[in-house]
C-alpha cells in the first residue's frame, strides 16, 4: 500500500513510520507541521529510505492535504497528527480544540473528496484509521470493568474531550458520506524516543541529572502500559486486516499505578547506571500538588483486537521498561537536543 501518516514525526508516527519500512513493503508519506513535540531526529535512519518521503505540512490546511493526497496517490490514511499532553491542555485548551477537531474536520474533508474521486476499485479499498486514545472513556472506579469498544464516552480533560470530538467527526464522515474509517483506541504509550513531558522520559531524565522525581498528588493513578512498537504493530494489523466501520481498542495488558512505575524506574537505574555515591534514585521521589480533573483509573478491554485480529503484545512492561532505560541511556544527544531545543532546526524552515 501507500500510506500517508499525520504526526508521522512524534512518539508513536514515528515509531509506525520505522515499522512500516522495516517491516513491510508499504510505502509511506510523512505528513507532520513539526510543532514542538515533532522531532525528524527520530526518523534519521531511514530519512533516505527509498519508501519514505516527508512532507511539512498542516492537517488543517485544506488546499496543502488536497495537494498531498492528489500527488501521493495513498491507499490509506493513519491519522496520527494530535496535541496530546493533558497538562498542556490545561492550560491552553484552544490549541487542542484547533489541531485535534478543526484539523481533524479539515483532513477529514479532503480526503473525502479525494475518496470520491477514485476509481471504483480502489475507493472499496481505501481506508482511513483515526488513532485515539482510552482517554476518551474517563475515570473508572476501582472496581469497574475495563472498558469494551462499546463503552459511552465520558472525558475529562481538554485534551480527552478533543481526542473524543474528533472520533465522533470520524465516525459521522463514515455514516454520512460512507468514508471508509476504522478507529483505534489506546492506552498510555511509552518506550525510545517519547518527548520528555511524559512521565516515564521525564522521571528518567530527571534522575540522571539528580533532581527531584516530582510524582502528582499520591501517585496513585493507575493506568494500562503499551510499548510503543507493540501499538506500531496493531495499527498495522487494523488498517490492513480491520473491519470497516469498527473501533479496536489496543492496550498493553500492563496495569501499573504511577508510583509503582517510577520505583520500577528508579530500580532499573541503579542497576544499569548506579549515582556516583552509589545513594538509591528512589530517594529522589517527591510528591506535588496533582494537576486539576486528573482521572485515578484508565482500563481497557483488548480482547476484540486479540480475537478478530489475531494481534496480541509482544513485550512485558518489565520488558519494555528496561529497553526504554536502556535506550535513554545509550542516546544521550538525543536527550540532549531535544532538551536544549536544538532538535527543532533539523528541518529547514523549523521554528525554534
Amino acid at each position: 500500500m501507500r500510506i500517508l501518516v499525520t504526526g508521522g514525526a512524534g512518539f508513536i508516527g514515528s515509531a509506525l513510520i520505522r515499522h512500516l519500512l522495516d517491516g513491510s513493503e508499504h510505502q509511506v508519506l510523512n505528513l507532520d507541521r513539526l510543532t514542538y513535540a515533532g522531532n525528524l531526529e527520530s526518523l534519521a535512519e531511514v530519512a533516505d529510505h527509498p519508501r519514505y518521503q516527508f512532507l511539512r505540512a498542516d492537517i488543517g490546511d485544506r488546499t496543502s492535504v488536497a495537494a498531498a493526497l492528489a500527488r501521493f496517490q495513498p491507499d490509506a490514511i493513519m491519522h496520527l497528527a494530535a496535541e496530546s499532553h493533558v497538562d498542556r491542555s490545561i492550560d491552553a485548551p484552544a490549541d487542542f480544540i484547533q489541531t485535534n477537531i478543526a484539523g481533524t474536520y479539515q483532513l477529514l474533508e479532503a480526503v473525502r473528496a479525494y475518496w470520491q474521486g477514485l476509481p471504483q476499485g480502489r475507493r472499496q479499498a481505501f481506508r482511513f484509521l483515526q488513532v485515539s486514545t482510552d482517554e476518551v472513556y474517563g475515570d473508572l472506579a476501582s472496581d469497574a470493568p475495563p472498558c469494551a469498544e462499546d463503552t459511552a464516552y465520558a472525558p475529562s480533560s481538554p485534551y480527552s474531550a478533543s481526542k473524543a470530538a474528533a472520533d465522533h467527526l470520524v465516525r459521522a464522515w463514515q455514516r454520512t458520506y460512507g468514508v471508509p474509517v476504522l478507529l483505534s483506541n489506546c492506552s498510555n504509550n511509552y518506550g525510545p524516543r517519547q518527548f520528555p513531558e511524559k512521565l516515564i522520559p521525564r522521571m528518567i531524565l530527571c534522575a540522571l541529572a539528580g533532581e527531584p522525581l516530582p510524582v502528582y498528588g499520591d501517585g496513585q493513578q493507575e493506568r494500562d502500559w503499551l510499548y510503543v512498537e507493540d501499538h506500531a504493530r496493531a495499527l498495522l494489523r487494523v488498517v490492513s486486516a480491520g473491519k470497516v466501520g469498527e473501533t479496536y481498542n489496543i492496550g498493553g495488558d500492563n496495569p501499573q499505578r504511577n508510583l509503582t512505575v517510577v520505583h520500577s524506574l528508579c530500580a532499573l537505574l541503579d542497576e544499569l547506571a548506579p549515582r556516583p555515591q552509589g545513594r538509591p534514585y528512589h530517594e529522589l521521589i517527591g510528591f506535588v500538588e496533582d494537576r486539576p480533573g486528573h482521572d485515578r483509573r484508565y482500563a481497557i478491554d483488548a480482547g476484540k483486537i486479540h480475537r478478530e485480529l489475531g494481534w496480541a503484545p509482544q513485550e512485558s512492561f518489565a520488558s519494555g521498561l528496561r529497553k526504554t532505560v536502556q535506550w535513554y541511556l545509550k542516546n544521550q544527544e538525543w536527550c540532549r537536543h531535544v532538551q536544549d531545543g536544538s532538535y527543532r532546526g533539523e528541518c529547514p524552515g523549523a521554528p525554534r
